[in-house]
């Protein structure tokens, strides 16, 4: 093959690429915090800071009254179930019970049961109720349904694997997140009500499991040993922000901690 007429042009020099930028550094991830545990919230209009040490503060969590529910379902979150007449009446003794308390905070869970059992305290002490979602009664997938094995869910094989994990449980929501949700809001209660009683009316494994959180105790448990009866009071009271006691009493008299519905 002949070479192509005249000289070759040297061919240009070929520019040095541009060095690539060094990718910068990802940030680590920051630790998950412990099970059951809640991220600081910072001041807010409904959130103040928490009350410095020496400043005492209860907060009362009031389990509902009983409920009107002639089917004996679970009736969880649903909308509609009211309080029966004694659960009137319960919360009407409560109200007596705590008629003389500094109580300057009423909050209740959104469910008509809890705001029910709320109002009575809260026109005691001339306070209107704030409504905290956070006190909302824990999600259940046999919500609607009787609960056992001859008449109730569980006579449905295909049903019994919701009961595969009773360590979380498998059938509903975590204990840790109902016990993170519910130590913040006794803990925007105490900071709302600060050197005052804070009352906030939620449902009972709820108020169970945030027991135990504080307490340090595991959360799987057996329900027929919870000390939550129909309206009785769990009260919590702090030193500033530091929880220096747990009490618990039944001002509308005992009840079989059992009892379907929560």
């Amino acid at each position: 093959m002949t070479a192509p007429d005249g000289p070759v042009p040297a061919e240009e020099p070929v520019p040095a690429e541009e060095p690539v930028p060094a990718e910068e550094p990802v940030p680590a991830e920051e630790p998950a915090p412990a099970e059951g545990s809640v991220p600081a919230e910072g001041p807010s209009p409904d959130r103040p800071a928490p009350p410095p040490a020496g400043v005492r503060t209860t907060v009362h969590l009031l389990r509902h009254g009983e409920v009107y529910n002639p089917e004996q379902v679970l009736y969880g979150r649903l909308p509609g179930f009211k309080l029966s007449e004694r659960g009137e009446r319960q919360a009407a003794m409560v109200a007596d019970a705590v008629a003389d308390e500094d109580i300057t905070v009423v909050l209740a869970s959104p469910l008509l049961r809890a705001q029910q059992t709320a109002a009575p305290i809260a026109e005691r002490h001339g306070l209107e109720i704030l409504t905290e979602d956070r006190l909302i009664e824990a999600g259940n997938q046999f919500e609607g349904r009787r609960f056992g094995v001859g008449d109730g869910a569980l006579r449905h094989p295909r049903q019994w694997w919701l009961l595969r994990n009773p360590f979380r449980p498998s059938w509903g929501e975590p204990y840790s997140e109902i016990a993170a949700r519910m130590r913040a809001s006794v803990e925007r209660a105490r900071d709302l009500a600060a050197g005052h009683t804070a009352l906030c009316v939620s449902h009972q494994l709820p108020i169970w499991t945030v027991r135990r959180s504080y307490e340090g105790q595991r959360m799987w448990h057996d329900p027929r040993h919870r000390q939550c009866g129909l309206a009785s009071l769990t009260s919590f009271d702090f030193d500033g922000d530091k929880l220096v006691a747990i009490r618990y009493s039944e001002p509308a008299g005992a009840s079989d901690p059992s009892t379907t519905g929560a």
